[in-house]
């Protein structure tokens, strides 16, 4: 039964998820920990903050991440971990890579259309809104955030406004400064 409530979950995430990966995340919460509790609260910080480190989009990192730990904690060996793992990555990209396919044959033909113009700049709100309430639901009691957090942000936001500094040697810095005043 986990099998098929992982398809429907990423299928209806992958299909609703207007934005990219931390839109997404409120999303993921919502059915992952809050609905189904698959994985806790501190869990799916944990993978958050990993599939912000890997390379790739983080919805898909977090799909990944999530499908493998979900089936390992139902009890079935690490090979069907993997497997399920496979399945939730496949289920958040199949609806965009489908929408895409139509989207772009379509596209060229009613671009200029006043329907699909209005969707586009309606869509636009949406998505911020679905990025802040990200944001916000990170914004627990488990990730407490302490004054040597926001110097860290500050200084990374000086770093790359300021000196334009590229955002991979901001990381390594704020990784090396983290592992200091931590």
């Amino acid at each position: 039964m986990i099998w098929l409530q992982l398809i429907y979950v990423y299928l209806k995430i992958g299909l609703f998820g207007f934005g990219g990966g931390y839109a997404m995340l409120s999303l993921i919460q919502a059915d992952v920990v809050d609905k189904y509790h698959w994985i806790t609260l501190q869990e799916f910080t944990d993978i958050v903050a990993i599939s912000q480190m890997t390379p790739g989009p983080i919805g898909i990192n977090s799909a990944t991440y999530i499908g493998y730990t979900a089936i390992h904690n139902a009890g079935y060996a690490p090979a069907y971990a993997v497997l399920g793992a496979a399945i939730t990555t496949f289920a958040v990209c199949l609806p965009s890579f489908i929408l895409v396919l139509l989207i772009s044959y379509y596209f060229t033909k009613i671009k200029r259309n006043r329907y699909v113009e209005a969707a586009f700049t309606g869509l636009r709100p949406a998505t911020v809104g679905l990025i802040a309430a990200a944001a916000l639901l990170l914004m627990n009691t488990e990730n407490f955030i302490d004054y040597k957090s926001y110097l860290l942000f500050a200084a990374a936001f000086f770093l790359t406004w300021k000196f334009k500094m590229h955002p991979i040697l901001i990381i390594c810095l704020a990784g090396v400064a983290g592992f200091i005043l931590y």
